[in-house]
């Protein structure tokens, strides 16, 4: 192999080792969930993620994995974390078929959140049925994850538990192309111009601590609010989910992982008034 050869294999495989490492934590999130499943007997469930790619060790072997019990108990009630301070705005989004969920991902970012003095822009929304979290050991019907980036990469995530009930407005929104997805076997849908602020919080308290994402490869230091007011869908809307992705699965949600050190603040504000 000549000089010239060599120098250029050298500098490729410098500028992958070097993207590997500078790519945020979303964009090596896993795009097509069919390498792994959530059956608990598997060879691809989740007791076995961490054993299919090297790459993929954190879910096996990881001591900050999500999702947690939410123990009332074992969390540290602050008042000084401030309230969620959100700037989301309109974009054009498409609803991907990953394979294990529906995700909602808007093109070009939909506004930002602050926390810590750090923006993070909303990138996406997925669902899990039922919710990965639970809270004092009781798990809901369905989980949304608001997955954010900032500029250098970091990851948090705002989730959003729901039980059964009234319908959820922002989900009703999207009836009509859930539906149509159903009906497919198309992994994109163009979905048009979708407003986040129309995924209703509806309370200033919430739980945060440090976890990981909650499919492979469960990349760790994700920075996790939890909001504690527990919201309501219907349980067709929560069908509706798990029917448009066509994986024959009644679930997708991980089991719950060891809080091992970790502390567990609850945001509550010194007002009474939320």
């Amino acid at each position: 192999m000549g000089k010239l050869a060599i120098q250029l294999l050298f500098l490729i495989t410098f500028f992958v080792v070097l993207v590997s490492h500078i790519l945020p934590i979303t964009s090596q999130e896993v795009e097509d969930e069919k390498e792994f499943d959530y059956n608990p007997n598997g060879e691809k469930g989740p007791a076995q993620w961490g054993r299919i790619h090297p790459e993929w060790g954190a879910c096996s072997n990881g001591s900050m994995q999500s999702p947690i019990d939410l123990l009332n108990e074992r969390v540290d009630i602050v008042s000084h974390l401030g309230r969620l301070n959100r700037s989301y705005k309109p974009g054009n989004a498409t609803l991907r078929n990953r394979g294990h969920d529906m995700m909602l991902k808007w093109e070009s970012g939909a506004g930002t959140i602050e926390i810590n003095g750090t923006e993070y822009v909303l990138n996406q929304c997925h669902w899990h049925s039922p919710s990965e979290h639970t809270i004092d050991g009781k798990r809901l019907a369905l989980e949304v994850h608001m997955v954010h980036e900032s500029l250098d990469g970091k990851v948090a995530v705002i989730g959003i538990l729901y039980k059964i009930g009234r319908p959820d407005s922002f989900l009703s929104s999207l009836t009509k192309q859930l539906q149509s997805v159903a009906g497919t076997y198309e992994r994109d849908t163009v979905v048009g111009v979708v407003d986040p602020r129309n995924i209703k919080i509806g309370s200033r308290k919430y739980y945060r601590y440090f976890g990981s994402l909650t499919i492979p490869p469960c990349t760790e230091n994700v920075q996790w609010t939890i909001v504690k007011k527990v919201r309501t869908a219907t349980r067709e809307q929560v069908r509706l989910l798990r029917v448009a992705v066509h994986d024959d699965s009644d679930t997708n949600a991980r089991p719950l992982q060891p809080i091992n050190s970790r502390s567990v603040k609850l945001f509550r504000p010194e007002d009474k008034d939320d």
